[in-house]
Formats: C-alpha cells, structure tokens, sequence
C-alpha cells in the first residue's frame, strides 16, 4: 500500500543568496572605486596673480577647415611655423576658437600642430550662452 502524498506549494522566497551575491558586489565596488580614475581637472587657485604677459595668440578654425592666426589664412606647415616663432618672440597663452560648424577633426588637426609646437595649455575660445 503506497500511500502518494500531496506536496504543497511553497509561497516563500529564500532570500539569503541573494543578500550573499549583494555583498559581494558591494565588496567588489568598493575596492574597485579608489582605482577608477574619473578625469583630471587643473582646478585655478584662489589668490594667485595672474601672469598674462600679453594678449593670447588666437588660432581660428573656419567651417571649410582652414586656419588662421591673426587673420592670415595659413596651410598646415606655415601654420606649425608661424606658431613657434611666436611662442619664440614671447611666451603667451595660445587660444582655438573655431566655428561651431566646423567639424570635429579639423580642430583636433590643429590641436595636433599645438601639440608638435610644445605647447602644453591650449584653451578654447567660446562665446557664453545668454
């Protein structure tokens, strides 16, 4: 005589391996997040004398690409020249102001020339929202 049982449902949840995976994963970030590097930031420092020797040289990119410095419209050699020559006379602060139409490598290309001229801080020349 087999006597067949009923199994009753369960209506309840075991939450420990799921608090034990949560732990974890805390653990983890947490040991992780003091290696992510988010960015550095130059931040200015309060009560510092500003040094500006002069006004700052100011590359322009136009829509089409084409860059200037101070109205002379330049290839990409007389560009590299012209730029350390002028840093030679007198150090000053070097300035990208480009179109907002112009595309993206174009101004990454003169970025570039900066950064075979040495130049080392370049800013970028934007007129400030209303």
């Amino acid at each position: 005589m087999s006597r067949t049982r009923k199994r009753r449902m369960m209506n309840q949840i075991n939450v420990v391996p799921y608090i034990d995976v949560t732990l974890v994963l805390l653990v983890i970030f947490m040991v992780t997040a003091p290696m992510t590097n988010p960015g550095v930031v130059e931040l200015p420092k309060v009560g510092q004398a500003l040094k500006q020797t002069g006004a700052p040289i100011i590359v322009t990119v136009r829509k089409d690409g084409t860059a200037e410095i101070e109205g002379k419209k330049l290839h990409r050699d007389q560009l590299l020249f012209e730029i350390k020559n002028q840093l030679k006379k007198a150090p000053r602060a070097l300035v990208v102001a480009a179109d907002e139409k112009t595309q993206y490598g174009k101004v990454i290309e003169v970025m570039d020339l900066l950064k075979q001229a040495k130049v080392d801080k370049v800013g970028l020349l934007f007129k400030p929202a209303p």
